[in-house]
């Protein structure tokens, strides 16, 4: 009776192995299966994107080639230069985010004053619109500078894209974050479109955001960034009505 009970129990024992071994390869399957997805809409969105600049140059190339006495060549020359700059900016940005989301760290963190930081970055630019700024002194996070600088930066590109005639900028400290806060006075962005437009090649107005210069990658590599120094970000509404991106970082 004794090894009956035995032999049951170690059955028992196979079944529920069995069971666990299945759920894992279940878990693995899906996993996989949603890298392998995520791996061809990514490789069919950047080809979506290289496809347009390309398509202008060769336009271009093409009239000046049947039609080269009616060409002006200073035009040409500046509107492929054009598509060159967004192929350059665009191949830039994808090579950033292939570091971040293989968290490849290009230096060693360093204690900085995110205020401080923030005027740096706005010191070294020649923005549309003023920006105005409230930093408390003192509110202090460990990083790497030349992220958080390409992070600061996207926030305000973004943000002078978008604002009619207000770009505020706040950083404080709450809890045991440090907080950033990108404020503006455009449209802003709805509440079914607040996730979504961290997602690589977002544009909530495409036509217009490729007028306007933007990658369609700016925010994703925000998100990368913040989440590679363990912090997290959102969009809200702002107080001028245009949309707030708040950022956490932890507090060194």
């Amino acid at each position: 009776m004794t090894s009956l009970r035995h032999l049951r129990e170690c059955l028992g024992e196979l079944d529920e192995l069995e069971r666990s071994i299945k759920r894992g390869i279940d878990t693995m399957s899906g996993r996989l299966y949603r890298a392998i997805d995520w791996q061809r809409r990514f490789e069919a969105d950047v080809s979506h994107e290289l496809r347009t600049p390309i398509a202008g140059l060769r336009a271009q190339l093409e009239e000046a080639r049947l039609h080269p006495g009616e060409i002006d060549v200073d035009d040409l020359l500046e509107r492929a230069l054009g598509d060159v700059e967004r192929l350059q900016s665009l191949v830039d940005d994808l090579y950033l985010l292939a570091q971040l989301q293989a968290a490849a760290q290009p230096a060693e963190p360093v204690l900085l004053d995110l205020g401080e930081l923030v005027r740096t970055e706005l010191a070294r630019r020649a923005d549309r619109l003023d920006v105005k700024v409230h930093a408390e002194p003192g509110v202090l996070v460990r990083g790497m500078v030349a992220r958080l600088r390409r992070m600061i930066s996207e926030l305000l590109d973004n943000a002078q894209r978008h604002a009619r005639t207000l770009v505020l900028v706040r950083v404080c400290p709450t809890g045991a974050a440090a907080q950033l806060v990108v404020a503006d006075d455009g449209d802003g962005i709805g509440e079914a479109d607040r996730e979504r437009i961290f997602d690589r090649f977002t544009r909530l107005d495409a036509a217009r955001s490729r007028e306007r210069g933007g990658t369609g990658l700016g925010l994703a590599i925000v998100r990368n960034i913040v989440y590679g120094h363990e912090g997290d970000v959102h969009v809200e509404r702002s107080a001028a009505g245009g949309a707030a991106f708040v950022v956490r970082l932890p507090r060194a």
